[in-house]
């Protein structure tokens, strides 16, 4: 467990639970250093003071405001540490709200609040089992690196989470973003529905939800390290043709989206672009033609039928005729045996 980078206590009420501060997420992000590339020398940032013409120390460096270009005023960390703030030393729980009621774009980074001692453990149960069973956040303020801040409460598991949130005033108005008045029919937006029902996960686990940019820069500094050439970029996979239609796209990504679940699919469900659709004008003038040409196929059809008639009434009479044939064939040779048979009986000697 990283240590605490802060320590005061929650206070809701005439409850006061004294926590510390832990942050609850890692940056597992590659980091690189500035180097002079000629021969690879550290490049670094310094703390020099431009009056003095020298570096200064950690030690000798504070911050201040600068009230105008001839004079700054200087703010010490210990004046800002004791600040004359209620929320200087406390989250201040102000008010509890639906968790759906908070817009997730004021929500910022997140650290796990700890109880801190024994005295601590029971009310800060008490607040954990008290927002768990009524589905809330707690909205609190609290004073953190030169600001007052506000901050949401939420339950994880066995632990308090604290999120630091952005002021209402944060918020840009995204109204000049939206899109013009666009037209949706019902089937499109079934559909819509269909996909996002498919595409739906119960958690974010699996290959399309680790970090392949890291793994990719990692390749990289390996075959560095080993004095090799860096791995070359895949070929992407051919992606499906341009579509022209909105439904036809959506019906297609269901069907991608069954398919990468192991669900059966329909056969041809194959996305092509759409033709143009050409001027009326050239649909009326390709009627007639259409007309002509399907009176000209019934017409055949007729024709086709009279001749396969014919075709199967000769066919019929070829086979009567052949089994005629068959039957006076094997009435003669029924006979030459019968006549064979006599003459043979009549040379044969007579007994005594």
């Amino acid at each position: 467990m990283p240590r605490s980078i802060w320590s005061g206590a929650i206070s809701f009420g005439l409850v006061t639970i004294p926590v510390n501060v832990v942050p609850a997420t890692e940056d597992h992000s590659v980091r690189f250093h500035q180097y002079h590339l000629e021969d690879m020398g550290r490049v670094r940032v310094r703390k020099y003071c431009e009056l003095e013409d020298r570096e200064v120390p950690p030690e000798e460096v504070g911050k201040g405001y600068e009230l105008s270009r001839d004079r700054v005023v200087p703010v010490l960390d210990e004046e800002l540490r004791e600040l004359p703030l209620p929320t200087a030393k406390a989250i201040e729980i102000a008010a509890f709200v639906p968790a759906g009621s908070i817009d997730p774009l004021r929500i910022g980074e997140g650290y796990y609040l700890q109880a801190s001692g024994t005295v601590a453990a029971k009310p800060y149960a008490l607040l954990r089992k008290a927002l768990e069973r009524t589905s809330k956040v707690a909205v609190a303020k609290f004073a953190w690196h030169g600001r007052e801040r506000l901050g949401l409460l939420r339950v994880r598991d066995e632990a308090i989470v604290l999120h630091a949130m952005r002021w209402p005033d944060e918020i840009r108005d995204p109204g000049e973003l939206a899109p013009q008045q666009v037209r949706l029919s019902d089937d499109e937006i079934t559909e819509a529905e269909h996909l996002i029902d498919r595409m739906t996960r119960e958690d974010l686990q699996g290959p399309d939800f680790v970090d392949h940019y890291t793994e990719a820069l990692e390749r990289v500094i390996e075959a560095r390290r080993e004095g090799l050439a860096p791995p070359e970029m895949p070929e992407p996979e051919a992606g499906p043709g341009k579509v022209l239609d909105l439904m036809t796209a959506l019906q297609a990504s269901v069907a991608q989206a069954k398919a990468s679940r192991g669900e059966q699919t329909e056969a041809g469900a194959e996305v092509h672009e759409l033709p143009k659709k050409k001027a009326a004008a050239g649909r009326a003038a390709r009627k007639e033609p259409a007309e002509k040409a399907a009176a000209k196929k019934t017409a055949g059809k007729k024709t086709t039928k009279k001749t396969a008639a014919k075709t199967a009434s000769k066919a019929g009479a070829r086979t009567a005729a052949r089994k005629d044939t068959a039957q006076k064939d094997t009435a003669a040779k029924g006979a030459e045996a019968k006549k064979t048979a006599e003459k043979r009986t009549a040379r044969r000697p007579r007994s005594a």
